[in-house]
């Protein structure tokens, strides 16, 4: 049994103070060929739930944007290229592997004006309330400690009429799809990890976070816990991804 002192860590169960530190050592190793294993693990798939997650996101010319759990900047490059230089886009990672990544990818293509870059941990953002037009959160909130927390972190840093975005793994709708889907994930992507990225437990770590994190009713009933209103989601690929939306009034 869980006590208040432990968490999961995929699934095992570890101190709550040494969860952060497991995260972040998970991304330090897969940073090098991140992008490179999300082409391959969901066979480029990713490209299109980012975009649509862009499509709900209602970020305008002009707006301020958070983007947590950056990695290497996918949805703030595009964040950026939609607020112009009227807006402000915040990258954000736990881990400064890879929010170093994403800042060379930026500057890579060029944008530079108007991002501001942060190491932040998303239990405690350190931005003024009410403050920021919309919040992102791309395939990283089943990594945080305590996500309640988190979550009233981002309703406290949106301005009235802001909303929050989460993108990440959930639970697929149907029973065939989630067996083939255990197959997949606990047998061809470690070995996909080992081969590629030569790290098999961190591939392996990501098949297990996903079957912890809350499915797409509990996420939903957490963020309205957290103040949000209005939440929705929108199952991708039969659930096995999940947009999930709640608005501050």
């Amino acid at each position: 049994m869980r006590d208040r002192q432990s968490t999961h860590f995929g699934f095992q169960q570890v101190l709550l103070s040494d969860k952060v530190h497991k995260v972040r050592e998970v991304f330090d190793s897969v940073a090098d060929r991140y992008d490179l294993m999300n082409d391959l693990m969901s066979f480029g798939i990713h490209r299109l739930w980012k975009r649509r997650a862009i499509d709900l996101s209602g970020v305008r010319r002009g707006h301020r944007v958070l983007d947590l759990a950056s990695g290497t900047g996918d949805l703030a490059q595009r964040f950026a290229t939609i607020v112009g230089a009227d807006g402000l886009v915040l990258v954000t990672d736990i881990n400064a592997a890879m929010l170093q990544r994403g800042r060379r990818r930026m500057l890579d293509e060029g944008i530079a004006g108007n991002v501001g870059y942060a190491q932040v941990n998303a239990e405690s953002l350190p931005f003024p309330d009410a403050s920021i037009d919309c919040i992102s959160i791309g395939f990283g909130l089943r990594n945080v400690t305590d996500k309640g927390k988190a979550l009233r972190a981002m309703f406290r840093a949106l301005r009235p009429g802001g909303r929050l975005l989460v993108l990440e793994f959930s639970k697929p709708v149907t029973r065939p799809l989630q067996l083939a889907y255990d197959v997949y994930s606990f047998g061809l992507l470690p070995r996909l990890g080992a081969l590629v990225a030569r790290d098999e437990r961190s591939y392996r770590y990501l098949a297990e976070s996903i079957r912890m994190h809350p499915d797409q009713d509990a996420l939903k009933q957490m963020m309205e816990s957290a103040g949000f209103e209005h939440c929705d989601y929108l199952n991708l690929t039969g659930g096995i991804v999940a947009i999930h939306r709640g608005f501050k009034f």
